[in-house]
């Protein structure tokens, strides 16, 4: 119609374009579906990038430079960061739980239907916690126990108190049968007042601060979740793991600080010059690792050792306030139970150092180890079991300050 004439030869090369067109298009889909099933493919050592080469024993199964959603979909993949992101991010569960049993479960108060009291003393008891249930803590009035001790043998089983005047505060909270209803003189019965509230004073029960378990709990779990973090997502990018990284020696350095401050605090509470001087060194040393931790030379592989090394020095620092404890506390022996505790758990971390600066077993078989059993998921192992040891360990300080304490400082 518009004067070209075509053909029957190009009206066959025509149809037979427009027939093949749709393969080539599915062709070019299917392509494309195949590259990228072939881009987010695990790959060798040898085809990392430098920032992401850390152990030359663990040879294959490694993601490099993934999208981010496909990195975060890679935690229920697996490759060779699977166990190190799962072992620390079990460990994170494991103690939010025990955090929230700790402030649930774990008494506030010595129970006051355990204790082998007149049932007079009981009433008067519940009726001043009634009248003042935010007694402070009282830690050192031997005087009274000691009083005590031969008209009510079980007195033996509660707090020394100190520090604190009750009589003004316990003055309009004694039972009625003390009070003015009768005929006899003030003075008499002030003194009768005086007398009753320094009986029922040292059976006034409120536990010692818990700041400084949770303390702990906080930086266990702020740790083990920056380790998991750490290890999903590092593989993206190098802006991201220089991030990750920092982050992750952070959490270390903060459980390895957070973890004194139970033993250091509980041991020392009656003694604030030694108390503030170990809580102070070891809060300042933390600091310090996390900072030295910022330089960009330290994420380098040669230093490895020297990382290993400087967390461990920071967990050997604690040897100094253990023994002072042991020397003070010699003839108590929840000095000792914690003691072994604290042994327990300098165990599991100098191991678990020690596994992780020497890259074994996958230095002895490179290779075999790339999935299941190589160092650092041996390290991450160890340090959940330390941190749930000298949590073990909190438990048995709480209940002996709660107990007795200032008593014999």
């Amino acid at each position: 119609m518009d004067g070209v004439k075509h053909t029957s030869e190009d009206s066959e090369l025509i149809s037979e374009t427009i027939e093949k067109l749709p393969v080539s298009v599915s062709r070019e889909g299917k392509g494309k579906r195949l590259w990228k099933k072939v881009k987010y493919q695990l790959v060798e050592y040898n085809s990392l990038p430098a920032y992401l080469r850390d152990n030359e024993f663990i040879l294959g199964h490694y993601r490099s430079e993934w999208p981010l959603k496909q990195v975060l979909l890679s935690v229920f993949t697996i490759h060779n960061e699977t166990l190190n992101v799962w072992t620390h991010l079990i460990g994170f569960f494991l103690f939010l739980s025990l955090t929230i049993y700790t402030a649930m479960k774990v008494p506030k108060v010595v129970d006051l239907h355990s204790l082998q009291l007149p049932e007079v003393l009981k009433a008067d008891l519940h009726k001043l916690q009634e009248c003042l249930p935010s007694l402070p803590y009282m830690p050192d009035l031997h005087k009274l126990r000691e009083e005590l001790k031969s008209t009510f043998p079980s007195i033996d089983m509660l707090p020394s108190l100190s520090g604190w005047h009750v009589m003004d505060l316990l003055y309009n909270c004694l039972p009625e049968r003390f009070s003015h209803s009768n005929q006899t003189d003030v003075c008499v019965l002030r003194s009768m007042k005086e007398d009753v509230a320094n009986m029922i004073a040292p059976l006034m029960l409120r536990p010692i601060t818990r700041w400084p378990f949770f303390a702990f709990l906080g930086g266990a779990m702020f740790c083990l979740l920056a380790s998991s973090t750490c290890h999903l997502l590092s593989c993206h990018s190098e802006r991201l793991t220089y991030i990750m990284l920092r982050l992750d020696y952070a959490g270390i350095a903060a459980l390895i600080s957070t973890s004194f401050y139970p033993p250091v605090y509980y041991s020392f509470m009656c003694n604030p010059f030694f108390c503030n001087l170990y809580l102070g060194f070891i809060t300042l040393l933390g600091v310090a690792t996390i900072l030295v931790s910022l330089l960009p030379v330290f994420q380098n592989p040669e230093f490895r050792t020297v990382r290993a090394s400087l967390f461990l020095g920071m967990g050997l620092s604690g040897v100094a306030p253990i023994l002072h404890k042991l020397i003070l506390f010699r003839h108590q022996p929840e000095a000792l139970h914690t003691t072994g505790y604290e042994v327990l758990m300098g165990i599991f971390y100098g191991i678990g150092a020690l596994i992780y600066a020497t890259r074994i077993p996958e230095r002895w078989m490179p290779g075999k180890f790339d999935i299941a059993g190589h160092s650092h998921q041996l390290f991450h192992v160890l340090v959940v079991a330390g941190a749930y040891t000298h949590y073990q360990a909190g438990l048995v300080y709480l209940k002996w300050r709660d107990l007795e304490g200032c008593r014999g400082t």
